[in-house]
Parts: structure tokens; C-alpha cells; sequence
């Protein structure tokens, strides 16, 4: 009974997906999805540097680091960020899949940080990244740049008609290569 339930189920599931999508090459799909991510390699591996948020208290300082790797054969990129309080107990801690869909030629990452979670527009730079927060009736937008090996991020809050207001900076030193995420991985034995 259960068999058959599960069968009609995927035959529903199939009947709405069309047709043309069921014909697409699993492989020419993963291979634009692995070019576009390769396109942010320069990311990968382990960083360290300081972060200032501008609070309404004055300025709060971390000793930021960032791990970065692909995964599921290099057609996402997992980023976990670590924000160290000056007694090195953590005071952010933030984690994002970048992803691309070639059906629509965008990227998107998917971040969880401060107990929310989101879907957010990320468009690669010649030398670096841009992705945007919609909040309300202002935009938070991030700013990454990598330039003599310093990668810079600033954060601005933009409302329409006033001069964005920038309220965060990072700057990051690529410390090393990480094997994560894929170090330890299952294996079949």
C-alpha cells in the first residue's frame, strides 16, 4: 500500500514538472552551476581579520574569521563566519550556501545568522561580490572586495532619496587552505 501511495505521489509530482525540464542534461546543468561557482574560488580557504559594526553605543569590534569551501562537486559554496569577542567567546556566528540556477543565469545565497534565515539576491564582481538584505523600507547592502590579498566587505543601510550610511567593515587575510567542508566525508565502507 505503501508502494503504490508513494508511486502515485512521484507520478504527481513528475505530471507537474514539464516536460522539457525532465529532458534536461543533469550534466550540462551541474557543469554551469560548477563554472559559475569557480567563479568565487578566490574565496575558499580559512581567513582572519578584524570586523567593526557601528552600533548606536559606539563601535563593536570582532576578530572575524571566515571558512569557506565547495561541495556537492563544486556547484555550491558553503561560507561559516565567526565573529571573536575580545574574551574569545563568539558574538556572531553566521552560515551561507551560495548557490546559481542555470535557468536563470542568478546566483542566491542562503544565509542563517542572529536566529533568521534568508534568500538573498549575490551578484560576483570583477573583484569581488555584492549581495543585498531587503529590510523594510531600506536595503542593507555587503560589498566585498579582494585586492593585494586584503578582502574588504562594507556593509551600508541604503534608503531611496538619502546617501547610503555605512555601518560595517571587515578586512580578512587568507590564513591557509581548509579541507572543509568536504573532510570527512562518508564514505561507502
Amino acid at each position: 500500500m505503501r508502494l503504490i501511495a508513494r508511486a502515485s505521489a512521484m507520478a504527481l509530482v513528475l505530471a507537474a514538472v514539464p516536460a522539457a525540464a525532465q529532458r534536461q542534461d543533469v550534466g550540462a546543468l551541474q557543469a554551469a552551476q560548477r563554472g559559475a561557482i569557480a567563479k568565487l574560488a578566490w574565496m575558499n580557504g580559512r581567513w582572519r581579520g578584524e570586523a567593526i559594526t557601528q552600533t548606536p553605543t559606539g563601535d563593536h569590534r570582532v576578530t572575524q574569521t571566515e571558512r569557506i569551501g565547495d561541495l556537492l562537486g563544486g556547484t555550491i559554496k558553503l561560507v561559516e563566519g565567526r565573529g571573536f569577542q575580545a574574551d574569545g567567546t563568539i558574538g556572531f556566528n553566521a552560515f551561507g550556501v551560495v548557490s546559481f540556477d542555470p535557468s536563470t543565469g542568478k546566483y542566491a545565497f542562503h544565509t542563517y545568522a542572529q536566529g533568521r534565515a534568508g534568500d538573498f539576491a549575490f551578484t560576483p564582481t570583477d573583484d569581488g561580490y555584492v549581495w543585498e538584505i531587503p529590510a523594510g523600507p531600506m536595503t542593507i547592502r555587503y560589498t566585498a572586495r579582494l585586492a593585494g590579498g586584503l578582502w574588504t566587505e562594507t556593509g551600508e543601510r541604503i534608503v531611496v532619496g538619502r546617501p547610503a550610511q555605512p555601518f560595517f567593515v571587515m578586512h580578512l587575510r587568507r590564513i591557509g587552505d581548509s579541507d572543509w567542508p568536504e573532510a570527512g566525508a562518508m564514505s561507502p565502507k
